[in-house]
Protein backbone atom coordinates (compact mmCIF):
# COMPACT_ATOMS: atom_id res chain seq x y z
CA UNK A 1 0.00 0.00 0.00
CA UNK A 2 2.93 2.31 0.79
CA UNK A 3 4.44 1.78 -2.66
CA UNK A 4 1.08 2.53 -4.29
CA UNK A 5 0.72 5.81 -2.38
CA UNK A 6 4.31 6.77 -3.10
CA UNK A 7 3.83 6.17 -6.85
CA UNK A 8 0.80 8.47 -6.88
CA UNK A 9 2.64 11.11 -4.87
CA UNK A 10 5.59 11.04 -7.28
CA UNK A 11 3.20 11.21 -10.23
CA UNK A 12 1.60 14.37 -8.89
CA UNK A 13 5.06 15.85 -8.33
CA UNK A 14 5.87 15.22 -11.99
CA UNK A 15 2.67 16.99 -13.01
CA UNK A 16 3.17 19.87 -10.57
CA UNK A 17 6.69 20.50 -11.86
CA UNK A 18 5.64 20.22 -15.51
CA UNK A 19 8.18 17.45 -16.03
CA UNK A 20 9.90 17.84 -19.41
CA UNK A 21 9.41 14.18 -20.39
CA UNK A 22 5.72 14.24 -19.52
CA UNK A 23 5.22 17.52 -21.38
CA UNK A 24 7.05 16.23 -24.47
CA UNK A 25 4.95 13.06 -24.64
CA UNK A 26 1.67 14.92 -24.08
CA UNK A 27 2.45 17.52 -26.76
CA UNK A 28 3.41 14.83 -29.27
CA UNK A 29 0.17 12.97 -28.54
CA UNK A 30 -1.86 16.12 -29.10
CA UNK A 31 -0.01 16.94 -32.33
CA UNK A 32 -0.47 13.47 -33.81
CA UNK A 33 -4.11 13.09 -32.77
CA UNK A 34 -5.09 16.64 -33.76
CA UNK A 35 -3.63 16.23 -37.25
CA UNK A 36 -5.34 12.85 -37.64
CA UNK A 37 -8.69 14.33 -36.60
CA UNK A 38 -8.21 17.33 -38.90
CA UNK A 39 -7.71 14.99 -41.85
CA UNK A 40 -10.50 12.74 -40.60
CA UNK A 41 -12.86 15.72 -40.46
CA UNK A 42 -12.05 16.71 -44.04
CA UNK A 43 -12.75 13.14 -45.22
CA UNK A 44 -15.25 11.68 -42.78
CA UNK A 45 -17.85 14.44 -42.54
CA UNK A 46 -18.34 14.92 -46.31
CA UNK A 47 -18.33 11.15 -46.77
CA UNK A 48 -21.06 10.72 -44.18
CA UNK A 49 -23.09 13.56 -45.69
CA UNK A 50 -22.78 12.07 -49.17
CA UNK A 51 -24.04 8.73 -47.87
CA UNK A 52 -26.99 10.50 -46.25
CA UNK A 53 -28.03 12.56 -49.27
CA UNK A 54 -26.90 10.49 -52.23
CA UNK A 55 -29.09 8.03 -54.08
CA UNK A 56 -27.01 5.28 -55.65
CA UNK A 57 -26.95 1.47 -55.82
CA UNK A 58 -25.38 -0.07 -52.75
CA UNK A 59 -26.08 2.91 -50.50
CA UNK A 60 -27.38 0.75 -47.64
CA UNK A 61 -24.46 -1.64 -48.00
CA UNK A 62 -22.03 1.28 -47.80
CA UNK A 63 -23.78 2.56 -44.67
CA UNK A 64 -23.57 -0.88 -43.04
CA UNK A 65 -19.85 -1.09 -43.88
CA UNK A 66 -19.17 2.36 -42.44
CA UNK A 67 -21.04 1.49 -39.25
CA UNK A 68 -19.19 -1.80 -39.00
CA UNK A 69 -15.82 -0.08 -39.41
CA UNK A 70 -16.58 2.07 -36.37
CA UNK A 71 -15.42 -0.87 -34.27
CA UNK A 72 -12.29 -1.70 -36.25
CA UNK A 73 -9.73 -3.42 -33.98
CA UNK A 74 -6.81 -1.04 -33.69
CA UNK A 75 -4.22 -3.81 -33.92
CA UNK A 76 -5.69 -4.94 -37.25
CA UNK A 77 -5.46 -1.38 -38.55
CA UNK A 78 -1.89 -1.25 -37.28
CA UNK A 79 -0.93 -4.40 -39.15
CA UNK A 80 -2.56 -3.22 -42.39
CA UNK A 81 -0.87 0.18 -42.23
CA UNK A 82 2.42 -1.47 -41.28
CA UNK A 83 2.26 -3.70 -44.35
CA UNK A 84 1.41 -0.73 -46.57
CA UNK A 85 4.31 1.36 -45.23
CA UNK A 86 6.92 -1.40 -44.96
CA UNK A 87 9.74 -1.54 -47.52
CA UNK A 88 7.95 -4.21 -49.52
CA UNK A 89 4.59 -2.41 -49.32
CA UNK A 90 3.03 -0.04 -51.84
CA UNK A 91 4.09 3.04 -49.81
CA UNK A 92 7.46 1.71 -48.67
CA UNK A 93 9.43 4.10 -50.87
CA UNK A 94 8.30 7.07 -48.75
CA UNK A 95 10.02 5.78 -45.61
CA UNK A 96 7.14 6.66 -43.31
CA UNK A 97 7.26 3.60 -41.06
CA UNK A 98 8.19 4.36 -37.42
CA UNK A 99 7.50 8.06 -37.84
CA UNK A 100 4.73 10.32 -36.50
CA UNK A 101 3.32 10.41 -40.04
CA UNK A 102 2.68 6.66 -39.88
CA UNK A 103 0.86 7.15 -36.59
CA UNK A 104 -1.29 9.87 -38.14
CA UNK A 105 -2.20 7.58 -41.04
CA UNK A 106 -3.22 4.78 -38.66
CA UNK A 107 -5.34 7.13 -36.57
CA UNK A 108 -7.01 8.58 -39.67
CA UNK A 109 -8.06 5.07 -40.70
CA UNK A 110 -9.57 4.60 -37.24
CA UNK A 111 -11.41 7.91 -36.91
CA UNK A 112 -12.82 8.34 -40.44
CA UNK A 113 -15.46 5.55 -40.14
CA UNK A 114 -16.53 6.84 -36.72
CA UNK A 115 -16.91 10.42 -37.90
CA UNK A 116 -18.55 9.38 -41.17
CA UNK A 117 -21.12 7.21 -39.39
CA UNK A 118 -22.07 9.98 -36.96
CA UNK A 119 -22.20 12.55 -39.77
CA UNK A 120 -24.40 10.28 -41.89
CA UNK A 121 -26.99 9.98 -39.13
CA UNK A 122 -26.98 13.69 -38.29
CA UNK A 123 -27.20 14.85 -41.91
CA UNK A 124 -29.80 12.21 -42.77
CA UNK A 125 -32.10 13.56 -40.05
CA UNK A 126 -31.65 17.11 -41.34
CA UNK A 127 -32.16 15.93 -44.95
CA UNK A 128 -35.60 14.54 -44.04
CA UNK A 129 -36.61 17.94 -42.64
CA UNK A 130 -35.27 20.08 -45.49
CA UNK A 131 -35.62 17.79 -48.51
CA UNK A 132 -38.67 19.51 -49.99
CA UNK A 133 -37.27 23.03 -49.48
CA UNK A 134 -33.91 22.17 -51.04
CA UNK A 135 -35.62 20.42 -53.95
CA UNK A 136 -37.81 23.49 -54.52
CA UNK A 137 -34.69 25.67 -54.63
CA UNK A 138 -33.25 23.24 -57.20
CA UNK A 139 -30.11 22.66 -55.22
CA UNK A 140 -27.67 20.24 -56.80
CA UNK A 141 -26.34 17.18 -55.00
CA UNK A 142 -23.09 18.78 -53.86
CA UNK A 143 -24.80 22.07 -52.93
CA UNK A 144 -27.21 20.11 -50.76
CA UNK A 145 -24.36 18.35 -49.00
CA UNK A 146 -22.57 21.65 -48.40
CA UNK A 147 -25.67 23.39 -47.03
CA UNK A 148 -26.56 20.52 -44.72
CA UNK A 149 -22.99 20.26 -43.40
CA UNK A 150 -23.09 23.95 -42.57
CA UNK A 151 -26.52 23.75 -40.98
CA UNK A 152 -25.52 20.75 -38.85
CA UNK A 153 -22.11 22.13 -37.88
CA UNK A 154 -22.86 22.22 -34.15
CA UNK A 155 -24.13 18.65 -34.08
CA UNK A 156 -21.20 17.52 -36.21
CA UNK A 157 -18.80 19.01 -33.66
CA UNK A 158 -19.73 16.04 -31.49
CA UNK A 159 -18.41 13.74 -34.23
CA UNK A 160 -15.13 15.66 -34.27
CA UNK A 161 -14.76 15.39 -30.49
CA UNK A 162 -15.62 11.69 -30.62
CA UNK A 163 -12.93 11.20 -33.26
CA UNK A 164 -10.38 13.05 -31.15
CA UNK A 165 -11.20 10.90 -28.14
CA UNK A 166 -10.85 7.75 -30.24
CA UNK A 167 -7.50 8.88 -31.62
CA UNK A 168 -6.01 9.94 -28.30
CA UNK A 169 -7.00 6.77 -26.45
CA UNK A 170 -5.72 4.41 -29.17
CA UNK A 171 -2.65 2.28 -28.42
CA UNK A 172 -2.44 -0.82 -30.63
CA UNK A 173 -2.07 0.72 -34.07
CA UNK A 174 0.34 3.51 -33.08
CA UNK A 175 2.49 1.01 -31.18
CA UNK A 176 2.83 -1.13 -34.31
CA UNK A 177 3.47 1.59 -36.89
CA UNK A 178 5.26 4.07 -34.62
CA UNK A 179 7.50 1.68 -32.73
CA UNK A 180 7.17 3.65 -29.46
CA UNK A 181 10.58 5.28 -30.04
CA UNK A 182 11.74 7.62 -27.28
CA UNK A 183 11.67 11.31 -28.28
CA UNK A 184 10.31 10.38 -31.70
CA UNK A 185 7.07 8.39 -31.72
CA UNK A 186 6.25 7.82 -28.06
CA UNK A 187 2.78 9.07 -27.15
CA UNK A 188 0.75 8.87 -23.96
CA UNK A 189 -0.89 5.50 -24.49
CA UNK A 190 2.26 3.72 -25.67
CA UNK A 191 4.35 5.35 -22.95
CA UNK A 192 1.88 4.22 -20.27
CA UNK A 193 2.08 0.63 -21.53
CA UNK A 194 5.89 0.71 -21.67
CA UNK A 195 6.50 2.41 -18.32
CA UNK A 196 4.06 0.10 -16.54
CA UNK A 197 5.88 -2.95 -17.92
CA UNK A 198 9.20 -1.41 -16.79
CA UNK A 199 7.86 -0.70 -13.31
CA UNK A 200 8.14 3.10 -13.65
CA UNK A 201 4.70 3.66 -12.16
CA UNK A 202 4.99 7.39 -11.34
CA UNK A 203 5.49 8.34 -15.01
CA UNK A 204 2.78 5.90 -16.15
CA UNK A 205 0.33 7.27 -13.57
CA UNK A 206 1.15 10.89 -14.43
CA UNK A 207 0.50 10.27 -18.12
CA UNK A 208 -2.62 8.29 -17.26
CA UNK A 209 -3.99 11.20 -15.24
CA UNK A 210 -3.36 13.63 -18.10
CA UNK A 211 -4.99 11.27 -20.61
CA UNK A 212 -8.00 10.71 -18.34
CA UNK A 213 -8.47 14.45 -17.81
CA UNK A 214 -8.28 15.12 -21.56
CA UNK A 215 -10.82 12.38 -22.35
CA UNK A 216 -13.17 13.67 -19.64
CA UNK A 217 -12.86 17.21 -21.03
CA UNK A 218 -13.66 15.95 -24.52
CA UNK A 219 -16.73 14.09 -23.28
CA UNK A 220 -17.83 17.14 -21.29
CA UNK A 221 -17.40 19.26 -24.41
CA UNK A 222 -19.44 16.82 -26.48
CA UNK A 223 -22.20 16.78 -23.85
CA UNK A 224 -22.25 20.58 -23.66
CA UNK A 225 -22.46 20.88 -27.45
CA UNK A 226 -25.27 18.34 -27.63
CA UNK A 227 -27.19 20.16 -24.89
CA UNK A 228 -26.72 23.50 -26.65
CA UNK A 229 -27.94 22.09 -29.97
CA UNK A 230 -30.99 20.47 -28.36
CA UNK A 231 -31.94 23.75 -26.70
CA UNK A 232 -31.42 25.60 -29.95
CA UNK A 233 -33.99 23.48 -31.79
CA UNK A 234 -36.55 23.21 -28.98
Amino acid sequence: MGGFSQAFAEAFVLLWRFDAQVLEIVLRSLQVSSLAVLIGTAVGLPLGACLAVGQFPGKQTAAVIINGFMGLPSVVVGVVVYLALSRSGPMGEFGLLYTPSAMVIAQVVLVVPLMAAIARQVVEDAWRNYQEELAALRFGWWDTVRVLLHDCRFSLSVAVLAGLGRAMSEVGAVMIVGGNIDRATRVMTTAIALETSKGDLPLAIALGIVLLVLILLLNAGAFALRTTVMRRFE
